[in-house]
Protein backbone atom coordinates (compact mmCIF):
# COMPACT_ATOMS: atom_id res chain seq x y z
CA UNK A 1 0.00 0.00 0.00
CA UNK A 2 2.76 2.33 0.64
CA UNK A 3 4.70 3.89 -1.77
CA UNK A 4 7.00 6.54 -0.16
CA UNK A 5 6.88 6.39 3.53
CA UNK A 6 4.72 9.58 3.81
CA UNK A 7 2.05 8.55 0.82
CA UNK A 8 -0.04 4.98 0.85
CA UNK A 9 -2.00 3.89 -2.08
CA UNK A 10 -4.49 2.44 -3.36
CA UNK A 11 -6.52 1.53 -6.48
CA UNK A 12 -10.37 2.18 -7.36
CA UNK A 13 -12.56 -0.82 -9.18
CA UNK A 14 -13.01 0.95 -11.74
CA UNK A 15 -11.09 -0.85 -14.53
CA UNK A 16 -12.18 0.64 -18.22
CA UNK A 17 -10.73 1.33 -21.30
CA UNK A 18 -10.25 4.54 -20.33
CA UNK A 19 -9.58 4.26 -16.69
CA UNK A 20 -7.01 1.53 -17.31
CA UNK A 21 -6.75 -0.65 -13.72
CA UNK A 22 -8.49 1.95 -11.99
CA UNK A 23 -8.38 5.37 -10.66
CA UNK A 24 -5.65 5.77 -8.20
CA UNK A 25 -6.32 7.28 -4.29
CA UNK A 26 -3.01 8.78 -2.86
CA UNK A 27 -3.26 9.35 1.10
CA UNK A 28 -0.46 11.99 2.25
CA UNK A 29 0.84 13.04 5.23
CA UNK A 30 2.44 11.50 8.56
CA UNK A 31 -0.09 12.62 11.73
CA UNK A 32 -2.29 14.78 9.50
CA UNK A 33 -3.72 12.87 6.26
CA UNK A 34 -4.72 14.33 3.07
CA UNK A 35 -6.83 12.06 0.49
CA UNK A 36 -6.01 13.02 -3.33
CA UNK A 37 -8.87 11.67 -5.68
CA UNK A 38 -10.91 9.52 -4.08
CA UNK A 39 -12.40 8.49 -7.34
CA UNK A 40 -15.61 7.06 -8.04
CA UNK A 41 -18.85 7.33 -5.65
CA UNK A 42 -18.03 2.90 -5.22
CA UNK A 43 -19.43 2.45 -1.23
CA UNK A 44 -16.47 -0.24 -1.29
CA UNK A 45 -13.42 1.68 -2.71
CA UNK A 46 -15.00 4.32 0.19
CA UNK A 47 -14.81 1.96 3.30
CA UNK A 48 -11.24 0.90 2.03
CA UNK A 49 -10.05 4.24 1.77
CA UNK A 50 -11.26 4.72 5.54
CA UNK A 51 -9.46 1.53 6.52
CA UNK A 52 -6.44 2.52 5.03
CA UNK A 53 -6.48 5.51 7.06
CA UNK A 54 -7.20 3.80 10.26
CA UNK A 55 -4.21 1.38 9.59
CA UNK A 56 -1.75 4.69 9.24
CA UNK A 57 -3.19 5.65 11.97
CA UNK A 58 -3.60 9.03 11.43
CA UNK A 59 -6.09 11.60 11.84
CA UNK A 60 -7.89 12.73 7.96
CA UNK A 61 -8.20 16.43 7.91
CA UNK A 62 -8.48 17.15 3.98
CA UNK A 63 -9.84 16.03 0.98
CA UNK A 64 -7.87 16.82 -2.47
CA UNK A 65 -9.10 16.45 -5.97
CA UNK A 66 -7.26 16.77 -9.67
CA UNK A 67 -10.26 17.14 -11.28
CA UNK A 68 -14.19 16.93 -11.83
CA UNK A 69 -14.65 14.43 -14.03
CA UNK A 70 -16.47 10.98 -12.88
CA UNK A 71 -13.60 8.91 -12.31
CA UNK A 72 -12.07 10.98 -9.81
CA UNK A 73 -14.53 13.44 -7.84
CA UNK A 74 -17.72 11.45 -6.74
CA UNK A 75 -16.47 9.70 -4.32
CA UNK A 76 -14.98 12.58 -2.63
CA UNK A 77 -18.22 13.93 -1.40
CA UNK A 78 -19.41 10.70 0.13
CA UNK A 79 -16.08 10.33 2.09
CA UNK A 80 -16.28 13.67 3.40
CA UNK A 81 -19.40 12.78 4.70
CA UNK A 82 -18.07 9.83 6.80
CA UNK A 83 -14.90 11.61 7.54
CA UNK A 84 -16.19 14.93 8.86
CA UNK A 85 -13.44 16.66 6.35
CA UNK A 86 -13.64 18.84 3.79
CA UNK A 87 -12.89 18.92 0.05
CA UNK A 88 -10.52 21.33 -1.80
CA UNK A 89 -10.20 21.58 -5.24
CA UNK A 90 -9.88 24.18 -8.23
CA UNK A 91 -12.06 27.21 -7.62
CA UNK A 92 -14.62 26.58 -10.77
CA UNK A 93 -15.78 23.10 -9.12
CA UNK A 94 -19.18 23.82 -7.44
CA UNK A 95 -19.58 21.60 -4.42
CA UNK A 96 -16.09 21.90 -2.89
CA UNK A 97 -15.73 23.40 0.68
CA UNK A 98 -11.90 25.01 -0.29
CA UNK A 99 -11.27 26.39 -3.34
CA UNK A 100 -7.68 26.21 -4.46
CA UNK A 101 -5.57 28.74 -6.82
CA UNK A 102 -2.64 28.09 -8.57
CA UNK A 103 0.27 28.13 -6.88
CA UNK A 104 -1.37 27.96 -3.31
CA UNK A 105 1.02 25.86 -0.28
CA UNK A 106 -0.59 23.70 1.94
CA UNK A 107 0.82 21.72 4.79
CA UNK A 108 -0.40 18.51 5.27
CA UNK A 109 1.33 16.50 7.96
CA UNK A 110 4.08 18.78 8.38
CA UNK A 111 4.90 18.05 4.68
CA UNK A 112 4.34 21.01 2.17
CA UNK A 113 2.15 20.35 -0.93
CA UNK A 114 1.43 22.60 -3.57
CA UNK A 115 -1.48 22.93 -6.25
CA UNK A 116 -0.30 23.79 -9.56
CA UNK A 117 -3.21 24.86 -11.89
CA UNK A 118 -2.30 22.43 -15.50
CA UNK A 119 -4.92 23.13 -17.53
CA UNK A 120 -5.77 20.70 -21.09
CA UNK A 121 -7.15 17.37 -20.18
CA UNK A 122 -9.86 19.32 -18.44
CA UNK A 123 -10.18 23.13 -17.56
CA UNK A 124 -10.28 22.73 -13.36
CA UNK A 125 -6.99 20.23 -13.59
CA UNK A 126 -4.55 20.81 -10.85
CA UNK A 127 -1.57 18.32 -9.84
CA UNK A 128 -0.20 18.35 -6.35
CA UNK A 129 3.49 18.59 -5.79
CA UNK A 130 5.25 17.05 -2.78
CA UNK A 131 8.08 19.90 -2.56
CA UNK A 132 10.56 18.30 -0.37
CA UNK A 133 10.14 15.05 -2.21
CA UNK A 134 10.07 16.69 -5.77
CA UNK A 135 7.05 14.20 -6.48
CA UNK A 136 4.14 15.06 -8.61
CA UNK A 137 0.34 13.96 -8.40
CA UNK A 138 -0.33 14.35 -11.46
CA UNK A 139 -3.90 12.91 -12.03
CA UNK A 140 -4.43 13.16 -15.45
CA UNK A 141 -2.27 14.81 -16.81
CA UNK A 142 0.17 11.96 -17.21
CA UNK A 143 -0.59 8.92 -16.48
CA UNK A 144 1.02 5.68 -16.13
CA UNK A 145 0.51 4.01 -19.42
CA UNK A 146 -0.73 5.59 -22.31
CA UNK A 147 -1.49 8.89 -23.11
CA UNK A 148 -4.32 11.35 -21.53
CA UNK A 149 -7.21 12.57 -24.23
CA UNK A 150 -8.05 15.99 -24.16
CA UNK A 151 -11.69 16.23 -23.06
CA UNK A 152 -14.33 18.36 -23.94
CA UNK A 153 -13.50 21.01 -21.26
CA UNK A 154 -9.76 20.71 -22.22
CA UNK A 155 -7.40 22.93 -25.08
CA UNK A 156 -4.30 21.49 -26.57
CA UNK A 157 -2.51 24.84 -26.15
CA UNK A 158 -3.05 24.58 -22.24
CA UNK A 159 -2.25 20.94 -21.95
CA UNK A 160 1.27 21.31 -23.93
CA UNK A 161 1.78 24.95 -21.84
CA UNK A 162 1.21 22.42 -18.17
CA UNK A 163 3.77 19.23 -19.55
CA UNK A 164 6.34 22.47 -20.24
CA UNK A 165 5.40 24.20 -16.95
CA UNK A 166 6.33 20.75 -15.10
CA UNK A 167 10.26 20.66 -16.77
CA UNK A 168 11.55 23.62 -14.50
CA UNK A 169 10.28 21.21 -11.34
CA UNK A 170 13.29 18.86 -11.90
CA UNK A 171 10.61 15.88 -10.18
CA UNK A 172 11.88 12.62 -8.99
CA UNK A 173 8.71 10.64 -9.06
CA UNK A 174 5.23 11.31 -10.98
CA UNK A 175 2.47 9.52 -8.81
CA UNK A 176 -0.54 9.66 -11.68
CA UNK A 177 -4.12 9.25 -11.44
CA UNK A 178 -4.25 6.21 -13.83
CA UNK A 179 -1.69 3.46 -13.94
CA UNK A 180 2.08 2.90 -12.17
CA UNK A 181 4.63 5.29 -11.16
CA UNK A 182 6.60 7.27 -13.13
CA UNK A 183 10.25 7.31 -12.18
CA UNK A 184 11.70 9.14 -14.70
CA UNK A 185 9.52 12.31 -15.17
CA UNK A 186 11.51 14.38 -17.44
CA UNK A 187 11.93 11.82 -19.94
CA UNK A 188 7.95 11.22 -19.49
CA UNK A 189 7.36 14.65 -19.95
CA UNK A 190 8.83 15.03 -22.96
CA UNK A 191 7.78 11.92 -24.73
CA UNK A 192 4.20 13.24 -23.94
CA UNK A 193 5.13 16.92 -25.35
CA UNK A 194 6.76 15.13 -28.83
CA UNK A 195 3.68 12.89 -29.45
CA UNK A 196 1.15 15.73 -29.07
CA UNK A 197 3.27 17.44 -31.34
CA UNK A 198 3.67 14.35 -33.77
CA UNK A 199 -0.18 13.69 -33.48
CA UNK A 200 -0.45 17.51 -34.80
CA UNK A 201 1.38 16.77 -37.77
CA UNK A 202 -0.25 14.00 -38.37
CA UNK A 203 -3.80 15.04 -37.96
CA UNK A 204 -2.73 18.59 -40.81
CA UNK A 205 -1.42 15.68 -42.85
CA UNK A 206 -4.78 13.75 -42.54
CA UNK A 207 -6.40 17.29 -43.45
CA UNK A 208 -4.29 18.20 -46.64
CA UNK A 209 -5.17 14.69 -47.96
CA UNK A 210 -8.31 15.34 -47.59
CA UNK A 211 -10.12 14.23 -44.27
CA UNK A 212 -12.13 16.82 -43.29
CA UNK A 213 -14.49 16.27 -39.97
CA UNK A 214 -12.63 14.48 -36.45
CA UNK A 215 -13.64 11.14 -37.22
CA UNK A 216 -12.66 10.68 -40.56
CA UNK A 217 -9.08 12.01 -39.15
CA UNK A 218 -9.23 9.63 -36.01
CA UNK A 219 -9.59 6.66 -38.85
CA UNK A 220 -6.46 7.66 -40.70
CA UNK A 221 -4.86 8.86 -37.50
CA UNK A 222 -5.45 6.32 -35.20
CA UNK A 223 -6.38 3.35 -36.93
CA UNK A 224 -3.82 0.97 -34.30
CA UNK A 225 -6.84 1.82 -31.36
CA UNK A 226 -9.79 0.03 -30.38
CA UNK A 227 -12.69 1.17 -32.21
CA UNK A 228 -14.49 1.69 -28.91
CA UNK A 229 -12.28 4.65 -28.35
CA UNK A 230 -12.50 6.26 -31.62
CA UNK A 231 -15.67 8.65 -29.71
CA UNK A 232 -12.79 10.16 -27.20
CA UNK A 233 -9.86 10.15 -29.78
CA UNK A 234 -12.27 12.35 -31.60
CA UNK A 235 -12.26 14.74 -28.72
CA UNK A 236 -8.41 15.36 -28.97
CA UNK A 237 -8.60 15.53 -32.37
CA UNK A 238 -11.05 18.57 -32.31
CA UNK A 239 -8.89 19.77 -29.32
CA UNK A 240 -5.78 19.83 -32.01
CA UNK A 241 -7.95 21.31 -34.98
CA UNK A 242 -8.84 24.52 -32.63
CA UNK A 243 -5.72 24.55 -31.85
CA UNK A 244 -4.56 24.89 -35.46
CA UNK A 245 -7.44 27.01 -36.28
CA UNK A 246 -6.23 29.50 -33.60
CA UNK A 247 -2.90 29.25 -36.02
CA UNK A 248 -4.62 29.85 -38.86
CA UNK A 249 -3.20 26.48 -40.17
CA UNK A 250 -6.33 24.96 -40.92
CA UNK A 251 -10.14 26.45 -41.74
CA UNK A 252 -13.24 25.62 -40.35
CA UNK A 253 -16.56 25.71 -42.28
CA UNK A 254 -19.60 24.18 -41.72
CA UNK A 255 -21.68 21.90 -43.82
CA UNK A 256 -24.38 19.84 -43.35
CA UNK A 257 -24.60 20.90 -39.80
CA UNK A 258 -21.83 19.72 -38.94
CA UNK A 259 -18.32 21.70 -38.46
CA UNK A 260 -15.55 20.59 -41.26
CA UNK A 261 -12.11 21.41 -41.73
CA UNK A 262 -9.85 22.25 -44.46
CA UNK A 263 -6.31 23.07 -44.97
CA UNK A 264 -6.35 27.68 -45.10
CA UNK A 265 -4.93 28.60 -48.62
CA UNK A 266 -1.52 30.39 -48.12
CA UNK A 267 -1.50 31.88 -51.75
CA UNK A 268 -2.63 35.12 -51.18
CA UNK A 269 -5.55 34.83 -53.55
Amino acid sequence: MLVMPHVAHLTAPNPSLMTGKGTNTYIVGTGDLAVIDPGPDDDAHIAAIQEAIASLGGQPVLILVTHSHLDHLPGAFSLARRLGVPIAAYAPILGVDVHLRHDQRLTIGGHPLRALHTPGHAADHLCFLLEDDAVLFSGDLIVGEGTVVIGRDGELDQYLDSLRALLPLNLQRILPGHGPPIDEPRRKIEEYIAHRLDRERQILAAVEAGATTPLEIVEEVYAEIDPRLYPVAAQTVEAHLRKLAREGRVLPYQEGGSTKYEVRSTDGG
